[in-house]
């Protein structure tokens, strides 16, 4: 298809309005709606990783979009009277098709580039950590856009009605909808009784990601593979519809899509784990002494470094032998509903932690020491205010000598919550002697690492306050 077929192709054709929507919904949606992507280290324009999933989970109605433009874009032979003077013609039939669905694939890959360019020169501007780990997955987003709508097309020929392009958009959506809310999650149940929902296979025929919850998680390669092999038997059966004239050959045409499914569903993978995985690269971690961040935020290492050892020595002084001897990022990634797992001898953070984002300077070793007393016990996914934070506030106090607020609790009513529940407790942990101030603290770091019982119940001595 040369320069001059295409300019004639996108004047006649829906194409250019397809792209046009697909970018500005997506800008529209990721600008004017105040959600997750906006925040914390995985928001959409702080890392490369971040930005390639939150612009393929808006594929969660962009791709039913595509299907519907597409298939509105096959009707147009139909709309305009032309099919048999067109199959009369010596022009082979393919080569017609090929022309329609190249300008529309052009046109939906170039938005979907452009949208990822918007994110990517901000993430420039943001981030020290440049890699190419995250281009599969945007490659991947944009395939999805073009074999939906290449499909849409075809169907479209097949099925020459005004309602074929709304309930093609329509089907499109439901699909991803239960991929995303019943037929593509697994329900299982934690050794500690809490019930959680994860992806399976199935789910990964769509072309939404999940939530995007942790800066350190990509889709895996076999994913990746599986997709492809997926979206080719979609686009084929797409492109075999637009050529095909009999009904034969249409149903003959299904046969790529069929195939294609079972195809990647041999190749997907069934465990969760090797669904979403860690980027090993970017999880490196690169230190300043005994403090420890990822890669990814490297940036980050100069700020953090002084307070951090400022931490390690103030919790030796107030702990000794049994105080942890480093700070590092955390970099597990558990499934939503996991217990966290912590260590003994290193300060586990992360960034996203409300206390530690809100800290800075002075405020941040505060932080530091309040996480390796307390490090929280929070059901992974999860969100809730009440004895750790206590816990953390009272036991940070006694390692500084007084008792002030966490960082992030600006709030006036959330200071008077805290000092009411934390000043009793306080008055009458420092009464006791030396011994058995250490002693009840022991008891809290014991119970606070290993998750079991509740850390502020035991720091008052077993007294509910």
């Amino acid at each position: 298809m040369n320069v001059r077929v295409l300019r004639i192709e996108l004047r006649r054709s829906v194409a250019p309005w397809a792209g046009v929507v697909v970018l500005t919904s997506a800008l529209a949606f990721l600008y004017l709606v105040d959600a997750e992507w906006w925040r914390g280290t995985t928001a959409w324009t702080a890392q490369w990783t971040p930005l390639a999933m939150w612009t393929r989970s808006l594929l969660f109605y962009l791709w039913p979009l595509a299907v519907g433009l597409g298939a509105l874009q096959g009707l147009r032979d139909h709309r305009s009277k032309m099919s048999e003077l067109l199959t009369s013609t010596p022009r082979p039939a393919w080569h017609r098709a090929a022309t329609l669905a190249g300008t529309t694939a052009i046109t939906l890959a170039s938005a979907f580039a452009l949208l990822v360019l918007v994110g990517g020169v901000q993430v420039l501007a943001d981030t020290e950590y440049t890699h190419l780990g995250w281009l599969p997955v945007s490659l991947v987003g944009a395939l999805f856009l073009v074999a939906g709508a290449v499909l849409g097309m075809g169907a479209g020929r097949a099925l020459p009605s005004a309602l074929t392009p709304p309930a093609l958009a329509m089907s499109a959506f439901v699909f991803t909808a239960l991929m995303h809310m019943s037929l593509g999650r697994t329900e299982t149940t934690t050794a500690t009784g809490i019930t959680r929902t994860e992806p399976n296979r199935v789910s990964l025929l769509s072309p939404a990601v999940q939530e995007v919850r942790d800066v350190l998680v990509t889709l895996s390669a076999s994913v990746h593979v599986g997709q492809t092999i997926w979206l080719l038997g979609m686009a084929t059966t797409g492109f075999a519809l637009l050529v095909a004239a009999t009904w034969r050959a249409r149903l003959f045409a299904l046969t790529p899509v069929l195939a294609g499914a079972v195809i990647a569903l041999l190749v997907l993978p069934s465990d969760p784990r090797r669904m979403y995985v860690v980027d090993e690269a970017a999880a490196e971690l690169v230190c300043d002494g005994p403090v420890c961040v990822t890669k990814t935020h490297q940036a980050r290492l100069a700020d953090l470094a002084g307070p951090g050892r400022e931490a390690l020595r103030l919790l030796h002084g107030a702990l000794g032998g049994q105080a942890p001897v480093s700070v590092r990022e955390n970099t597990a990634v558990l499934p939503d509903g996991a217990m966290p797992q912590w260590s003994r001898k290193t300060v586990l953070f992360d960034f996203d932690d409300g206390v530690i984002a809100a800290a800075k300077g002075e405020e941040l070793t505060r932080a530091l020491i309040a996480k390796g007393m307390v490090p929280g016990c929070t059901p992974v996914g999860w969100s809730g205010f009440g004895g750790d934070e206590f816990a953390q506030t009272v036991a940070a106090g006694w390692v500084l000598g007084d008792l002030r607020p966490l960082p992030g609790t600006q709030s006036a009513g959330v200071r008077r919550e805290v000092d009411a529940a934390t000043r009793p407790v306080w008055k009458e942990l420092k009464a006791l002697e030396r011994a058995g101030q250490l002693s009840r603290i022991n008891a809290m770091r014991a119970a606070a690492l290993s998750c079991e019982g509740d850390p502020f119940d035991v720091l008052s001595g077993g007294a509910s306050r």
